[in-house]
């Protein structure tokens, strides 16, 4: 790890988060964000789970969510914040003390290092090298993208519903919504 200056004792993942890696001791952790780096005396999985926490669930509930949603169990993308798209996916087992989390809107470019690793180029410029390779690196980006298409589709959708709600354009969207409310009142009777 390079020199820090930055330590602090608690962390809470958000939109300039980009990585978590682990130190060798695996007790600290490595925050890169876009402004700045930082070190937490927690595990990254612990830094997931916080921020899972934080936002309303925990890791294994968003693994579990990550698991219907796209049927991946091993190595699953996570949406940390799904009110503020925040997906971050790990480079190996969560369970490993070397796992690196990423986040998915971070990534601008990556390619190929040696030793089978992979280099990535943050959208700030800075770059690193991390042990997992192109193609499971890619893998990797796109399970996320996967879920994060699938979860940005239904808030959409019921984005679409409540505006339809509040503000319905014409008589068939005001007879839609009565139907709506009617089908609704029926069933919980």
């Amino acid at each position: 790890m390079n020199s820090i200056k930055n330590y602090v004792d608690n962390y809470i993942i958000n939109r300039f988060t980009m990585a978590i890696l682990p130190d060798s001791s695996n007790m600290y952790s490595q925050i890169l964000e876009y402004e700045d780096d930082l070190i937490v005396q927690k595990r990254p999985i612990e830094i997931i789970d916080d921020s899972c926490r934080y936002f309303g669930s925990s890791y294994v509930g968003r693994k579990e969510g990550t698991k219907d949603l796209i049927r991946v169990t091993h190595k699953s993308p996570i949406v940390i914040d799904p009110a503020n798209s925040i997906y971050f996916f790990p480079t190996t087992s969560s369970t490993r003390p070397n796992c690196i989390w990423v986040s998915h809107d971070y990534v601008k470019e990556y390619s190929r290092a040696e030793h089978d690793n992979t280099m990535i180029t943050f959208k700030n410029g800075k770059q690193i090298t991390i042990p997992i390779s192109q193609g499971s690196f890619e893998k990797q980006l796109f399970r996320t993208s996967y879920l994060s298409t699938i979860i940005s589709s239904r808030i959409e959708q019921e984005q679409r519903k409540l505006n339809m709600l509040l503000f319905p354009n014409g008589e068939k969207e005001v007879n839609t919504l009565y139907d709506h409310i009617i089908r609704e009142i029926t069933r919980k009777l």
